[in-house]
């Protein structure tokens, strides 16, 4: 396993997630509701620069690897899981949206990895839909896990329409996803 500093950055992701869930079990005396959302908002933020961070630094210093590649999306997807749970068990989330989100991940997860194995992995590289459906979650998670007004700006209001336009690329993402694979899919089912 290599270890270089942008893997570290994807392994503190990692780290993180089960910090921003503890956040909602420490006792009460250290910290009040507000508290408690502004530590989970804070900790999911640094994780989400983490995603940013690592990927810039490991293409700029050309530290790019085969487990680097495996690891990031991993992260990303067990964080974005994570939120997601605390927040439908919060009730700031309902769980059909977590499930739509988080049923896609694991979907495109499957068809990318056998993709990979048929030799077929660049149909279903990341697209630029995928990338501003990350860009809705990453913004619509802190501020649904925040939920306080900031100056007169409903942040909970905000990310609940930020989660809803996530959900609904997630399914026209992953539509996407699926059109580009059908025909290796049909070729595959063929060759058996």
């Amino acid at each position: 396993m290599p270890l270089n500093i942008p893997i570290l950055l994807t392994w503190l992701r990692i780290i993180l997630i089960p910090l921003m869930i503890a956040v909602y079990y420490v006792p009460d005396s250290w910290f009040q509701s507000a508290g408690r959302d502004l530590a989970a908002t804070a900790v999911f933020i640094v994780a989400a620069v983490t995603d940013w961070l690592d990927g810039y630094l490991a293409r700029r210093w050309r530290q790019t690897s085969a487990f680097g590649a495996f690891l990031d999306p991993v992260a990303d997807k067990l964080m974005v899981a994570a939120a997601l749970i605390v927040l439908v068990q919060l009730h700031r989330l309902d769980a059909i949206l977590a499930a739509i989100i988080i049923g896609r991940e694991i979907t495109i997860s499957a068809l990318r990895e056998w993709m990979a194995q048929i030799g077929a992995h660049r149909s279903v590289a990341v697209s630029m839909i995928g990338k501003i459906k990350t860009s809705a979650q990453m913004i619509a998670i802190p501020l649904l896990l925040f939920r306080a007004p900031i100056a007169g700006f409903d942040t909970f209001l905000a990310g609940t329409w930020l989660i809803y336009v996530a959900a609904a690329l997630t399914l026209w993402s992953m539509g996407y996803y699926m059109r580009m694979a059908w025909p290796h899919l049909i070729e595959e089912d063929r060759r058996r």
